[in-house]
């Protein structure tokens, strides 16, 4: 991995701020002050003392200080660059920049103007003059003008430009524009969490290569169940500590209106109310607010492209170096991203889900004495590797006896838990119209897979309508057999769909897939008066009414 990108390991600081000065010019005067209102506004501020600039290199508290802190403000004073100390500093912090250890650089221009440590005229190329004579033809100084032409670019704040060298001013803007950055709070991810890390490593391997100045869009998506937004909210906590804004934005099914959501995004990354007219508007709100800032932003659970092209249409909507993760149950929706961006979210295998399964039903890892085993597998493999199931399940089966187990494991093959079934049946409310829905309801009646073949005699657009289904990840479609398969608890939701049409009387419903109930339509005449069913021999289900 590159130097430049982000450390993957876990985000730890010691210190929100570390203040880098030249004590003599301020350390009794704007220093202190600046130092009093970080402290006082609750941001644990890293300020050294005077004996720790003695020798000819930094000493270690400096260095660990400056590697532990999340930010660096840099206070750039007439005198900063006479200070070799001042410079090795400057040289460890932007290293640290660099590096993906700290979160971002602020350069404090105190009574130095931007421009003169630019071109580094007048004290501070005198200062540096002296340097060179003191160091000959090393190049420490080389870096040292180097390292002031960097930061001298970086966005940072003028004491004459900002404030009218009205210092009380100035240092309430610093800490009102640091507090968002330093304040933020992780996620919290869920009561039990099993495979995460691994998953979490692994979307992060493969998003983060060299281009650390790249805006990435990592798009994670599923069925329904999977623990996208857990992903989601693992990723956000490992991340967030490497921008300089962050939000991670719910989107939920009763905020449709997408200047809403833009009002809702720009608030939380600007740490202000706003106020959007139009959803056009909102669009060059974002542009113009958000393209020089180093973002990090989590749109969980989008589901429509207009969603997705309000609030993050364009790239270069976003500053340098910024990552949008996005989630979704429709494939649809990623189609702007590049390869290798997107990540579909995998089932749990096995031993991970009976892990997870455990840990909600005993609420500890280990089985209890009584010999669970041959029903707890069977409601393990009927879960298929789904987290939402295996929470659930394990969850309502807390506290209950054996008995309790074998007849709720009996009544759940033939009606789905309500928990699973609600949050599966949104993917199939969402297709686009009446006849995938009745496609898919046909799909749900084979007990194994179809092949695209048996489709197109049915009567449907078979290419467009397996894509509909494929990319709303109700189905799973291999290109090269042509044959069609799903998740056996998306199969249940399906056919609960059809049951639910007439709970008490099989004769009543559209489609029948139960050798008993095909037996009693058929042979035993207990069907409605409706129109006469149709039985499609290729299908091994009946369609239609009796």
């Amino acid at each position: 991995m590159a130097s430049s990108t982000i450390n993957l390991q876990p985000s730890t600081w010691e210190y929100d701020v570390f203040l880098s000065f030249r004590g003599e010019d301020t350390r009794k005067t704007f220093t202190g002050h600046l130092y009093s209102a970080l402290c006082n506004a609750g941001i644990h501020t890293f300020r050294d003392e005077e004996e720790l600039r003695k020798g000819e290199s930094l000493a270690p508290e400096l260095t660990r200080a400056i590697q532990n802190s999340r930010v660096s403000m840099i206070l750039f004073s007439k005198n900063y660059a006479s200070s070799r100390w001042c410079l090795d500093e400057l040289l460890q912090i932007l290293e640290c920049r660099e590096k993906g250890k700290q979160l971002v650089v602020y350069p404090i221009f105190y009574d130095v103007e931007p421009s003169e440590m630019r071109s580094q005229s007048g004290n501070y190329n005198m200062a540096l003059a002296k340097h060179e004579e003191r160091f000959g033809g090393s190049d420490k100084v080389k870096k040292w003008r180097d390292a002031l032409t960097k930061v001298a670019n970086m966005s940072g704040w003028d004491l004459q430009g900002l404030a009218n060298g009205y210092e009380s001013k100035f240092i309430d803007e610093i800490v009102q524009d640091v507090l968002p950055v330093v304040s933020r709070m992780p996620m919290f991810v869920a009561k039990h969490v099993v495979g995460l890390e691994s998953r979490v490593d692994h979307v992060l391997q493969i998003n983060y290569g060299a281009h650390d100045n790249d805006v990435r869009m990592i798009g994670i998506y599923s069925m329904g169940g999977i623990g996208k937004s857990t992903l989601a909210k693992a990723l956000y906590n490992k991340l967030f500590g490497y921008f300089e804004r962050s939000c991670f934005l719910e989107i939920s099914s009763e905020i449709l209106e997408t200047k809403k959501l833009q009002e809702e995004l720009l608030s939380k990354l600007l740490k202000r109310k706003i106020e959007v007219g139009s959803e056009d508007e909102g669009k060059m709100l974002i542009k113009n607010w958000l393209q020089a800032k180093k973002c990090l932003v989590v749109l969980d659970n989008l589901e429509l492209r207009n969603q997705f092209e309000a609030l993050c249409g364009e790239r270069d909507w976003f500053g340098k170096g910024s990552t949008l993760i996005l989630t979704t149950r429709d494939a649809h929706v990623l189609k702007e991203l590049n390869e290798g961006e997107c990540y579909e979210a995998k089932e749990l295998v096995h031993e991970e889900s009976l892990q997870l399964f455990t840990l909600h039903a005993f609420r500890k890892p280990t089985l209890p004495k009584e010999d669970y085993a041959e029903v707890l597998d069977g409601i393990v493999a009927y879960c298929e590797g789904l987290p939402l199931a295996l929470k659930v399940l394990g969850s309502y089966l807390s506290d209950k006896f054996m008995e309790e187990w074998i007849s709720a494991f009996e009544k759940l093959r033939k009606i789905p838990h309500n928990d699973v079934q609600a949050k599966l049946k949104i993917s199939y409310e969402g297709l686009p119209d009446d006849h995938i829905k009745s496609l898919f309801l046909d799909l749900v009646c084979f007990s194994g897979g179809i092949s695209e073949e048996t489709i197109n005699a049915m009567g449907y657009f078979s290419t467009i309508e397996i894509r509909n289904l494929v990319d709303k990840c109700l189905i799973n479609y291999s290109s090269w057999s042509h044959w069609i398969s799903m998740h056996s608890l998306i199969r249940e939701m399906g056919r609960e769909i059809i049951r639910l049409e007439s709970p008490n009387k099989s004769g009543e419903r559209s489609r029948l897939w139960c050798p008993n109930d095909i037996h009693d339509v058929l042979i035993e005449q207990k069907g409605t008066e409706k129109p006469p069913l149709r039985l499609e021999p290729t299908t091994s289900c009946i369609k239609g009414r009796v």
